[in-house]
């Protein structure tokens, strides 16, 4: 892994830009001249979207690669180079089922590691796997507020009301201001499960690393999950998601902007759409949009300054923008269609709350199954949206 590779795909992605670029140019003109272009143009533009977006995911892929820490996870260290007690006892637990060590361990330390219905606390560096697949897969995580709690719930604060304010000389009178009403508002925790399972005699080949291989299947499953909750989520046994919410402007609602197009996203839906935003928010903003919507996006052009809206990243650890604002992919965002929902766009730190509960569960299952082993893995975690001026979301009509 070297800076030089990343830069090498950041120029091809520059080049396969420009050839976009030149290639609808060629198909626009053919359009004003006769009416229509020639189909093939629409082929050339979708082979060079595919490569757009291959380089792009490679230029991500590196970048994440390249600053990660040089220490492996797989290691949990004591302060003289050994492991951990519980990192061998649990590596115990997970090739041959048992857990006297683990329960001696969790009794000595006075630790609430076993979880009621069985199972124990999977170990730090386990953990931190699980964690970072979960962190770099999943797009609304990498832009929303994050929290890590030990309860089942968190409660926070809601002043959704503005409090009152005004001059006054020096000998004024004051009277009194407006006074905003404070609410209490709690976010739960949600269960969600994981369950991949092996033989014993995979488990038991000393070289195969048991808790690597757990930790990202595990791990990737988790992010899928996350990711479409924090998009979909109905908030019923599951995080509430950013498109679930009912449209409007008052508190508990996330204003949707009419494109006025059927199915079709367009130049002017996207600025005002932008411009729905307040300034301390559109400061801080990102699109959020599916990978096919981006594809349709990168045709589209501004109509005082025949500029592209949409610009690659061409440097490294530049992100594409548009408008002049960052572009996050989601695949779980819809594409365009009919009275569909597919793009957002808002400062999502201050928009979204995503609450995770402190430790992720195992319980080794060698008899449900056989001849297979299950490794029964939960982790906890929630989401709402906290500040609903912070988010805006594009309706394309019906």
């Amino acid at each position: 892994m070297s800076l030089s590779e990343i830069t090498d795909r950041v120029h091809q992605l520059g080049s396969a830009w420009e050839q976009f670029k030149q290639v609808n140019d060629a198909r626009l003109r053919e359009i004003e001249k006769k009416g229509q272009a020639d189909p093939l143009y629409n082929e050339h533009l979708s082979r060079i979207n595919q490569a757009l977006d291959s380089y792009k995911s490679r230029v991500d892929q590196l970048e994440t690669a390249y600053s990660r820490p040089a220490a492996a996870f797989g290691e949990e260290k004591s302060a003289h180079g050994r492991d951990s007690d519980y990192s061998k006892a649990f590596r115990m637990y997970l090739r041959k089922g048992m857990d006297a060590g683990l329960e001696h361990l969790q009794t000595k330390t006075l630790s609430g590691g076993i979880d009621a219905d069985g199972g124990f606390l999977v170990t730090n560096a386990m953990s931190e796997r699980i964690v970072r697949i979960v962190n770099e897969s999943s797009p609304l995580r990498q832009l929303a507020s994050v929290e890590t709690i030990s309860s089942d719930t968190l409660d926070i604060i809601e002043d959704p009301q503005e409090m009152g304010a005004s001059w006054v000389s020096e000998m004024g009178a004051r009277a009194d201001t407006a006074t905003p009403d404070v609410g209490k508002h709690s976010i739960a925790v949600h269960e969600m499960f994981a369950q991949p399972k092996a033989t014993q005699r995979l488990v038991d080949d000393s070289s195969i690393d048991i808790e690597q291989w757990v930790a990202e299947k595990v791990g990737d499953r988790f992010a899928r999950l996350e990711s479409t909750a924090f998009i979909t989520g109905t908030g019923s046994g599951q995080p509430q998601g950013i498109l679930s919410y009912p449209a409007g402007t008052a508190w508990g609602q996330i204003q949707q902007i009419n494109s006025g197009t059927s199915a079709v996203v367009t130049g002017d839906s996207l600025i005002r759409l932008f411009y729905a935003l307040k300034d301390e928010y559109a400061r801080r903003a990102t699109f959020l949009m599916n990978r096919s919507v981006v594809q349709s996006v990168r045709l589209l052009k501004g109509t005082t300054n025949d500029q592209y809206l949409w610009q690659p990243g061409l440097a490294a650890g530049a992100p594409e923008t548009l408008l002049g604002v960052p572009v996050v992919h989601a695949a779980d965002m819809p594409v365009a269609a009919a009275s569909s929902l597919s793009v957002a766009v808002g400062d999502f730190r201050s928009g979204y709350l995503i609450v995770d509960r402190t430790g992720v569960r195992i319980l080794r299952d060698p008899f449900t199954d056989k001849p297979f082993i299950k490794f029964y893995t939960t982790k906890r975690v929630g989401g709402e949206v906290v500040n609903y001026e912070a988010i805006k979301l594009l309706r394309l009509a019906v």
